[in-house]
């Protein structure tokens, strides 16, 4: 038997979900994994690609190989936070485009992990200290309504967005202010945390879900899942 597929079937058992719903969340068609798990085989590699960018908070490296924790850690790569640290190091003090600043600094954002915001909806909501990386000051996004940035997992934005960018989030409040095929950051029930391009179901009740990169097929995604959204307002590409 392939060993990916029973890590396969532990996702869905964590998460609670059937083998089907986890098909229709990486939007692949029915049947792609049950029969791989039935007979054995391997799955294509954007499928694989597809679960760990649904589902961020399992390994990567656990899925591919067995080996390591199961669940990611709560911090942010180390990579992320040296790029920033040495785009920051670089910033001029008349020119800064990215400044690690304090919390209490005007214009301060905060860099969190994906943790944080798993559910951003309501104007209650509120990041926990401890998953705060840092807070940075970037001129271009002053008047952007910035809530929070955060790292970008998988590749199904490219070449719009790229892995390990960090996108800049607005928090919409009111669903009737979306702005069709814009991208959005979405928490789901389902899906947890994707980045898809919004775009009007076929009935009210649902919104398509359409990625930039063609090898990633578009989904419908029921509001009623939906727990929150935010804008994709700004980007820093990290080399």
């Amino acid at each position: 038997m392939c060993k990916i597929v029973p890590r396969l079937k532990e996702i869905a058992s964590n998460e609670g979900i059937t083998i089907g719903t986890l098909e229709r969340v990486i939007g692949a068609s029915k049947g792609v994994l049950s029969r791989a798990i039935n007979n054995g085989t391997d799955i294509q590699a954007k499928w694989l690609e597809a679960i760990v960018e649904n589902y961020p908070k399992y390994s990567a490296q656990w899925l591919l190989t067995g080996t390591g924790p199961m669940l990611n850690d709560t911090n942010m790569s180390p990579s992320i936070i040296q790029s920033i640290s040495k785009l920051t190091n670089n910033a001029t003090s008349t020119d800064s485009p990215f400044k690690e600043v304090t919390r209490t600094t005007p214009g301060a954002v905060p860099l969190v992990s994906v943790q944080a915001v798993g559910g951003f909806s309501g104007v209650d909501f509120q990041i926990k200290d401890e998953d705060i990386l840092g807070y940075f000051f970037i001129p271009k996004f002053r008047h952007m309504q910035v809530d929070f940035m955060i790292e970008l997992i998988g590749d199904s934005m490219t070449p719009r967005l790229w892995p390990g960018d960090i996108i800049a989030c607005s928090i919409i409040h009111r669903p009737n202010f979306i702005q069709w095929n814009k991208p959005h950051l979405i928490s789901t029930d389902d899906q947890g945390l994707i980045v898809k391009r919004l775009r009007k179901g076929p009935d009210e009740n649902c919104l398509l879900a359409v990625s930039d990169n063609p090898d990633y097929d578009p989904f419908l995604i029921p509001k009623d899942e939906i727990r929150g959204l935010a804008r994709i307002v700004g980007v820093i590409h990290l080399e």
